[in-house]
C-alpha cells in the first residue's frame, strides 16, 4: 500500500508542477505581450517626437521671416519705380527666402481660397475670382504665414 500511496503522492506533485507550468507559462506570455506593446509605444513615441521637433525645426525661423516680409514688400514697390540696382538685391533677398521655405501666394486670376487670401473688397470683375492683390501672402514650408490681401470679382 505505501507503494499506492507514493504513485500517488507522485501524480499529485507532477499535477501540482504541471499547473505551476502552465500558470508560469501564462505569465510569461502575459508579460512579453506586454513588453512588446511597451517597445511598440516607445517606437511611436520616439517617431512622434522627431516629427514634432521636425516641424518646430521648420517653422522656428516664421518670426524672423514675418519681420522681413515688410522689406521685400519695400523692394517690390522700388522695383515698380525700375531702378534697376535695386533689381539684383531684389532678387539675391528673394532667393535667400526660397531657400528657407519661403514661396509666394499665386492670387492674381485665381479663384478666391480664404486658405490663401484675405478679401478686403470687390471691384469689377470676373465673379469669385481675385482681379487685383493689395499684398502679396507667402506659405513657409507649406503653411500659411501671411494670407494675400487682395480684391475680389463682382458682377
Amino acid at each position: 500500500m505505501s507503494e499506492l500511496k507514493y504513485v500517488s503522492e507522485q501524480e499529485d506533485k507532477n499535477k501540482k508542477a504541471k499547473n505551476k507550468l502552465k500558470i508560469c507559462q501564462k505569465e510569461r506570455s502575459e508579460y512579453l505581450a506586454g513588453w512588446q506593446r511597451a517597445k511598440a509605444d516607445l517606437i511611436n513615441f520616439r517617431k512622434e517626437q522627431e516629427s514634432r521637433n521636425s516641424d518646430i525645426f521648420k517653422f522656428a525661423n516664421q518670426n524672423f521671416v514675418l519681420e522681413i516680409l515688410p522689406v521685400l514688400d519695400s523692394f517690390e514697390l522700388a522695383l515698380k519705380h525700375k531702378n534697376e540696382g535695386i533689381e539684383q538685391l531684389y532678387l539675391q533677398f528673394k532667393n535667400i527666402l526660397k531657400s528657407n521655405g519661403l514661396e509666394e501666394i499665386k492670387s492674381i486670376g485665381e479663384k478666391f481660397n480664404p486658405e490663401f487670401h484675405e478679401s478686403i473688397g470687390e471691384i469689377k470683375g470676373k465673379k469669385g475670382f481675385v482681379i487685383q492683390e493689395i499684398q502679396k501672402g507667402y506659405v513657409l514650408n507649406n503653411k500659411v504665414i501671411r494670407p494675400s490681401r487682395i480684391k475680389i470679382g463682382k458682377n
